[in-house]
């Protein structure tokens, strides 16, 4: 038999209407000072409510929906201001869901927080939303650690960029050979200036042996004007760029330290 005979006898069913999978569903529309809580009709005298964000609030949250019934709770992935509100439910033992707000379509009229949380706990009443990973509370943490220390870097990088940007205005042109201002022939030299050293010459003998270019070339780069507004902003730009590698080893030592709790435990007690 053709595939298109098949098709021409396949039945045509009826669906089912859509049933109600969570019956204890609560929704949050979540924001950064105040957020709208739906659960279901007849659970409260009324069904939204709205709470602010301190932590007393988080709680007040947390013993009204426990009031109303609710065990799952459905929240859009608001980053930062939905953790604290993770935390709090999930510590109370609520099942929480959080769902990227590009899955929720919003109801077709005017847009209101109301309306969100109402929209949010119906989908999750009829199972039409899907959780977003969520790692383990270690994992989480382990996460937190890392992506805190790129923010240092970013930050790390953009006074090297400001330390670049004061030896221009110099018309040092120690980035031209130099690979790495903040290496060790980058930041000897740049320390010897700002201790009060201006002749090329002497600084050029703070290159180290692997540098590419010569003495010569290194002293050619640093026939300049050290003017004294742009050594100032070199000097606390580079006061800034220590500060913040001291702080990326103090949290390199965070992270390892994390890192090696989890690899201290059996294998299994990991999962």
């Amino acid at each position: 038999m053709s595939k298109r005979a098949k098709k021409q006898v396949q039945k045509v069913v009826s669906l089912d209407s859509l049933k109600q999978i969570n019956l204890n569903a609560a929704g949050l529309d979540i924001g950064d000072d105040e957020i709208y809580a739906c659960v279901p009709e007849g659970r409260a005298s009324e069904s939204v409510r709205s709470f602010e964000t301190f932590s007393a609030d988080l709680h007040r949250l947390a013993n009204w929906l426990a009031e109303c019934g609710v065990t799952t709770v459905a929240m859009e992935s608001t980053g930062v201001y939905g953790i604290p509100v993770y935390e709090v439910l999930a510590d109370q033992g609520f099942e929480v869901n959080l769902i990227n707000a590009r899955h929720i379509k919003n109801v077709p009229s005017k847009k209101s927080d109301v309306l969100d949380c109402q929209w949010i706990q119906q989908l999750h009443t009829y199972g039409l939303l899907q959780a977003s990973f969520r790692p383990t509370e270690e994992m989480a943490a382990l996460g937190a650690l890392v992506r805190h220390r790129d923010m240092l870097i970013r930050y790390r990088s953009a006074h090297i960029q400001h330390m670049q940007k004061a030896l221009q205005q110099m018309n040092l042109k120690l980035t031209n050979v130099v690979r790495d201002i903040t290496g060790v022939t980058g930041l000897a030299i740049i320390k010897a200036i700002l201790a009060g050293e201006g002749d090329p010459h002497q600084l050029a003998k703070y290159r180290q042996p692997e540098c590419k270019h010569t003495e010569a070339d290194i002293a050619k780069a640093l026939a300049g004007h050290y003017r004294e507004e742009h050594l100032f902003a070199l000097k606390q730009a580079l006061a800034l760029v220590e500060f913040y590698t001291q702080q990326m080893r103090q949290g390199d030592e965070e992270i390892e330290a994390k890192y090696a709790s989890f690899k201290a435990r059996p294998r299994q007690a990991q999962r």
